[in-house]
């Protein structure tokens, strides 16, 4: 919580968890740099004993600690749909319906001077009503003493209710008296109070007995009589013997008379019981327990201890102080038996009865709480106190030895206290006692194990000035613990004590109180409610604005701000009145002075940065005046700033908040905006276009998290420009005959006026065409005069006469006249949303937004294409068709759905993904599209299925397929409606669950993880060693062969480091994982449902932890997943496309990538690319290195040993070697031989930099060294004009070449041939095809080669094959 918390808790004795404010690397945002596996060198370098300390310390710089991917947004991203905190449900915490007693009637059967005949009375008995002896002062005066004295009592517990005393009286006048009870309380509680002591015992129908007129009999008075005059809600009191008769009586009553379930009675004893008639006890010692607590457990307690030889029962009224003031030895007691009564109903009593016993109802539950003292007292006395609802038994519950040491220790002083008026009081060490015991189970407890009996004890401590510090300290660890922990506190009624507490100045609780309310609002978003009305958001902005708090707290101010205007009105105007717009928007200025992407060095933290920017996202969300507000207030530009920060989280809130800055184009925007029409027309549009042109720069954005948002955003910005985004949307992907491709403009092309955008914001390489893969099927209707009322397409509309509209380019006679149904032939547009005004920006950023849509609908996330197909739905293109769906195949693309009706089949349509090209003759079929359906009044159903996600290749035969249904109705009632269908953010809620975790100290229990990662350590080390000092004879016995059953053949393959597993992969992109031990299948999957792009690389990244497999295709996509060794349980950890400029799925790029763990970089590049470098960790494009050749770069790798240094081969068969610290020119170039393409690279085992091993086409490897200027210090010909493959140990001094005509080859780093392996025709020998990959084991010297022929086998040395 940070150090002066620390150090300040560290003063209460109470031990935090060491530096609390390192919650700040928690899982979701760090800090920029890359997480490091902790003391992993430490462990593994103590382990090795049997080297030398250079030895150890060489081997050392092969164990890499770097860890990517490996927070919590990585968890199942595709699959997950945050909730946030609860939304609109009444809390089970919250009671739920408070009530106050209003009235109370008090019946007193005394007869004081007649016993009643079935009472036979010892002597001495008990004989004092309400402290008062009866026989002390005449008969009517003490009966009128005594009625005034029980007003007096209960007064003290209800001060404002309404109270009715009858003495002695009659059966109608107690009838009278409830009926003007509960026509004063109306719906309120009323307490019958009713003392029995003079009458005989209630009968065993329930009748109580009152007196006639005379006083000469007595009358029964029957329950049924009593509870039809009092009603409910109502609570009565039964102070004489025998009273569980009229319990009885009133349960037969209930279980009958559903009205008596809001009835609470309690009774001084069973049924068969009488009262106690010691002298030592009162004779209403039920009423003496209920109303006078303190007094009546001190008196009990004095004649049972040893004090009571030294104190005199008179002195207990003596006591000094009042009961409501805890700083006096009366106040003292008072406060320790509330919380020990409280404590032992909340550790007894179910929930819900605890809920409606004691936090509904102040009078009810002070008399719930002295029903337990009451029990305590009288089972002593053996005599049972009955309640309805039936409590538990509670008198020997251990709280109640607390309660008597702690009665004792101020007791003990009352003699000091006698003698000398002026003494100070010293207070009970009770409450630093339960403190402690309350941080022990803190230090022990858990979810699982019983909750801590102490939490009302915590609560009862926050009233104290002296406790409340450490009290709230021990809170805050507690409802750290999870969200269990704060509904359990809440439901103990922590609620207003801390709303209460945000009245306080004191500075030193507002880091505790920040953090408390950041745990309350994680759990329950309703309490927002609660924070306007008592002005708490002033409270958190002054904290948020605040320059001594850390930046992580802040953060959590931040995000109680957010929560406080989320969707809730009233706190959006509360929290513009009180300035927050501006206090988040200088906060984000300040940390973000440069619009630069290299100054990132000294950035604020994270948590602050991104719940600023989700905060000011909450409140411009659909309101209309704080939008204004931020616009004015330059947030646009401010937030163009943070685009690039280094963690995504960051980046994703930004992107958040500048979309809710975005205008959806609907009339009450603007009806918000009231005389700011002049700013709306002419600067809200700059501002829009700063917040596109910002969107623009991070479509191709690592992250998933991020690309999710610009969907979202550019969905807004769709929905607003539907009208200029539709038209050009139908004219762009406008069909020509014969050359349809070919005559596509290209955007690159396209200049805007306000200048060029950087590389990041380039789609489409220069000069370039869109690919026949990925075009668009359009449902358009357009914006242009040839659009009907009903939104249908004339035949007169230039869209309609090219075949634009039509089921096909080869529109006949008969296909017109069937798409133009019954169109509108006056010409006039009605358009498909109407704004108030037009609205327009630059053509040329219209395009560039179209094409944004267009890469996010061919995102390589299932969840972020879902997404940008429903964006480019929303003008008009409504089925992005990228090919059919994989045959046969089980399997569904994670994150979507399977469709309800499969896609058709069509043989053409396997390698055309756009309709356009069936013209090109790929199906040899004519068709035509359906006839269009009649107008239709409402456009409802149109709505749906354009923003439905499941997007279909076109149905040739639906009978619903017409390509002229309208999209969106105008902005009439439907507006909500619409409005509703944009995809919405998941940013702010995926965020608000990083506080439902632990935050205070480690959150994971990451021993195991430790100690697995400690003994992959040791065998990495050790097999390391033996690496670098084998002498490999012969590399050629064959282990295991294994038929992947690939239909074209192995494209990759990969060794586990630390388990017998192989990975391979074909050209489609399957995945499949085989033991070669057991040979059995371990795993089988598909990267995606797209078949025909190829795989370019397999990796493992985290190899010494829970490894992640990237899959690289040939389009350049990048998908990681996490569990791949689990059958059926992998899942998609992120994907992105790792060639910026290009459109991925489309295939012909032949992208080449490497990984590199130690700096955590993936390098890419493809044919006329230049080289990416991602940092995975931030998941951010790091740099990009122009390529220093006109030819494209045909492999890469990247060194193990140097962060940042990679070898690129290219396809004129030169070789260069980069160092990212000098990116503008490489370290060296040499070229092979012969001018093919160079088809592996690697660098030479061991921690020399300068040394690289490359292999052409034409069948050469050469071994160079950068320090050499002259050519190759080494060149093999290995294979004449067909080497396909080659592959370096990463430790072994060995190499090994694959050639097309089915032999594999293995050399030493002197050029020796080691081992050949080739293809024999016999039955007994190897058979292999032509060779496809290589890869070897990075700790051991094995082998595996995949084939042609679909064959993967593994290899070993002879002197390893015991092994």
């Amino acid at each position: 919580m940070g150090d002066l918390m620390v150090s300040r808790f560290s003063q209460s004795s109470v031990s935090v968890l060491n530096h609390l404010h390192d919650y700040s690397g928690h899982e979701d945002v760090d800090s920029g740099g890359r997480r490091r596996a902790p003391e992993a060198a430490s462990s593994s370098s103590s382990s090795v004993t049997t080297t030398t300390t250079t030895t150890t310390t060489t081997s050392m710089a092969y164990l890499h600690q770097t860890v990517v991917l490996c927070e919590l947004r990585h968890d199942a991203f595709e699959e997950c749909m945050p909730s946030g905190p609860s939304v609109g449900m009444v809390s089970k915490w919250r009671p739920k319906d408070r009530m106050k007693t209003g009235c109370v009637a008090l019946v007193l059967c005394l007869n004081i001077s007649v016993d009643p005949p079935d009472v036979i009375k010892i002597s001495p008995c008990a004989r004092m009503e309400c402290w008062i002896d009866p026989f002390s002062m005449a008969v009517p005066k003490a009966l009128d003493t005594i009625g005034k004295t029980l007003h007096a009592q209960y007064e003290r517990w209800q001060p404002r209710a309404r109270y009715k005393l009858q003495l002695d009286p009659t059966a109608d006048e107690v009838k009278k008296l409830c009926s003007t009870c509960r026509k004063y309380a109306k719906t309120e509680r009323v307490l019958f109070h009713y003392n029995g002591h003079g009458v005989p015992k209630p009968t065993a129908n329930g009748e109580i007995w009152v007196f006639n007129k005379s006083y000469t009999q007595y009358i029964p008075l029957s329950v049924s009589e009593l509870d039809s005059c009092l009603q409910t809600p109502s609570i009565y009191v039964f102070d004489c013997s025998a009273a569980g008769m009229i319990v009885n009586a009133f349960t037969e009553r209930q279980e009958w008379n559903a009205s008596m379930k809001d009835c609470i009675l309690l009774a001084a004893c069973e049924a068969h019981e009488t009262l106690p008639q010691s002298a030592e006890f009162p004779a209403d010692v039920f009423t003496a327990c209920l109303t006078t607590p303190i007094k009546m457990a001190l008196r009990w307690f004095c004649s049972r201890s040893l004090l009571s030889d030294s104190l005199d029962p008179k002195d207990i009224d003596r006591i000094p102080g009042r009961q409501n003031d805890r700083k006096t030895l009366l106040g003292e007691l008072n406060w320790i038996f509330t919380a020990v009564t409280d404590t032992i109903a909340w550790n007894v009593l179910p929930h819900d009865l605890f809920q409606r016993l004691f936090r509904q109802d102040l009078l009810v539950a002070s008399l719930f709480r002295n029903f337990l003292l009451a029990e305590r007292i009288m089972r002593a006395a053996s005599c049972s106190p009955v309640s309805f609802p039936v409590l538990p038994s509670t008198h020997q519950h251990h709280m109640w030895d607390a309660w008597d040491m702690a009665a004792e220790t101020c007791l003990s002083q009352l003699q000091s206290l006698f003698d000398n008026p002026n003494a100070e009081f010293q207070p009970s060490p009770f409450f630093t006692e339960q403190l402690i015991a309350f941080e022990v189970w803190l230090d022990h407890g858990s979810e699982h194990k019983k909750p801590p009996e102490q939490l009302p004890i915590v609560l009862q401590v926050l009233l104290s000035q002296s406790h409340r510090f450490r009290a709230l300290i021990l809170l805050g660890r507690f409802l750290d613990m999870g969200p269990w922990a704060v509904d359990l506190a809440l439901s103990v009624g922590i609620f207003p004590y801390v709303l209460k507490l945000l009245q306080t100045t004191a500075t030193d609780l507002q880091q505790i109180l920040v953090f408390i309310w950041t745990k309350i609002l994680a759990l329950d978003k309703s309490c927002q409610v609660d924070l306007v009305k008592d002005n708490g958001h002033k409270y958190f902005i002054k904290f948020l604005d605040s320059v001594g708090a850390y930046p992580e707290q802040r953060g959590m101010a931040a995000f109680v701000l957010a929560v406080i205007v989320d969707g809730y009105q009233q706190g959006q105007e509360a929290c513009i009145q009180a300035g927050l717009i501006h206090v988040c928007l200088r906060h984000l200025e300040n940390a973000n002075p440069h619009d630069t992407r290299d100054t990132h060095d000294t950035q604020a933290e994270p948590l602050l940065l991104q719940w600023l920017c989700l905060c000011l996202g909450k409140l411009w969300e659909d309101f209309p005046e704080a939008q204004m507000i931020g616009l004015q207030a330059d947030a646009p530009l401010i937030y163009s700033n943070l685009l690039f920060e280094p963690q995504p989280e960051v980046r994703a809130s930004a992107v958040f908040a500048l979309g809710t800055l975005l205008d959806c184009g609907f009339d009450s925007f603007r009806d918000g905006l009231g005389g700011e029409q002049d700013y709306d027309d002419d600067k809200k549009n700059m501002a829009e276009l700063i917040i596109v042109k910002s969107l623009l720069k991070v479509v191709s954005d690592g992250s998933p998290l991020v690309r999710a948002e610009v969907a979202v955003a550019l969905a807004r910005f769709a929905f607003g420009h539907n009208k200029n985004l539709k038209s050009l949307a139908a004219a762009y992907w406008k069909p020509q005959p014969n050359s349809l491709l070919n005559s596509l403009p290209s955007l690159a092309n396209i200049r805007s006026s306000s200048g060029a955008y950087s590389s990041s914001s380039q789609y489409i390489q220069p000069g370039s065409a869109i690919p026949s893969q990925i075009g668009p099927v359009l449902r358009v209707g357009s914006d242009s005069t040839g659009v009907g009322q009903d939104g249908r397409v004339s035949t007169s509309s230039p869209l309609a006469s090219s075949g634009i509209m039509h089921g096909s380019p080869l529109s006949d006679a008969s296909s017109q006249h069937s798409d133009s149904g019954e169109l509108s032939r006056d010409g006039t547009s009605n358009g498909v949303i109407n704004f108030t005004r037009p609205r327009s920006l630059d053509t040329a950023l219209y395009y560039k937004c179209i094409m944004a849509m267009y890469t996010l609908a061919k995102d390589p996330s299932p969840r972020i294409a879902s997404l940008g197909r429903r964006v480019l739905s929303i003008i008009g293109v409504e089925q992005v068709v990228t090919k059919a769906l994989r045959p046969n195949t089980g399997s569904v693309r994670q994150g979507e759905s399977m469709s309800a009706s499969p896609a058709p089949n069509f043989p053409g349509l396997a390698r055309s993904s756009s309709w356009f090209d069936m013209n090109a003759g790929h199906l040899p079929l004519t068709f035509r599209t359906p006839p269009v359906s009649p107008p239709r009044q409402s456009f409802l159903t149109g709505m749906r299925r354009v923003y439905s996600l499941e997007f279909r290749p076109h149905q040739l035969n639906s009978p619903d397929s017409g390509l002229a249904d309208p999209l969106l109705g105008s902005g009439g009632p439907s507006a909500v409606l619409e409005r509703s269908f944009l995809p919405q953010s998941i940013i702010y809620n995926w965020s608000c669950a990083h506080f439902s975790r632990p935050l205070l100290g480690a959150t994971d229990d990451n021993e195991e993880m430790l100690a697995r990662r400690e003994e992959r350590e040791r065998f990495a080390l050790d097999r390391i060693v033996k690496c670098q000092h084998s002498s490999v004879s012969k590399l050629n016995n064959q282990i295991a062969s294994w038929d992947t059953k690939f239909e074209m053949g192995t494209k990759a393959a990969l060794l586990q480091p630390f388990s017998p597993v192989v990975i391979a992969s074909d050209d489609c992109e399957r995945i499949r994982i085989w033991n070669y031990e057991e040979a059995t299948l371990v795993n089988s999957f598909d990267n995606h449902d797209f078949p025909d792009r190829g795989i370019s690389k397999l990796c493992l990244l985290n190899e010494l932890d829970d490894s992640l497999l990237l899959i690289a295709s040939s389009d350049g996509s990048v998908r990681i997943w996490k569990d791949y060794s689990a059958k059926g349980e992998q899942k998609l950890v992120t994907a992105f496309s790792s060639i910026t400029g290009h459109i991925p799925g489309v295939r012909g790029v032949n992208a080449v990538v490497d990984w590199q763990q130690q700096s955590g970089y993936l390098y890419a590049s493809g044919e006329r690319s230049s080289i990416m470098i991602w940092d995975l960790d931030k998941e951010q494009l790091a740099s990009c290195i122009p390529s220093p050749s006109d030819c494209s770069i045909s492999t890469l790798s990247a060194s193990q040993v140097h962060g940042g240094q990679f070898a690129a081969g290219f396809a004129d068969g030169s070789v260069r070697l980069f160092d990212i610290r000098t990116p503008e020119r490489p370290v060296c170039t040499r070229p092979h031989n012969r001018a093919e393409r160079v088809v592996g690279i690697g660098f030479q085992p061991g921690l020399d930099p300068g040394k690289i091993v490359s292999a052409s086409q034409a069948g050469d490897i050469q071994f160079l060294d950068v320090r050499n200027d002259t050519n190759a210090y080494l060149t093999i010909d290995a294979h004449r004009g067909s080497l396909t493959a080659l592959a370096v140990h990463r430790h072994a001094p060995v190499i090994a070449s694959g050639s097309a005509k089915q032999n594999i080859k293995v050399f030493s780093l002197n050029g020796e041939q080691l081992s050949f392996i080739r293809y024999y025709p016999t039955f007994m020998a190897q058979r292999i095809g032509s060779v496809s990959c290589l890869a070897f084991h990075p700790y051991r010297v094995l082998l595996a080669a995949g084939c042609a022929d679909a064959c993967v086998s593994i290899y070993v040395d002879d002197s390893s094959q015991a092994r």
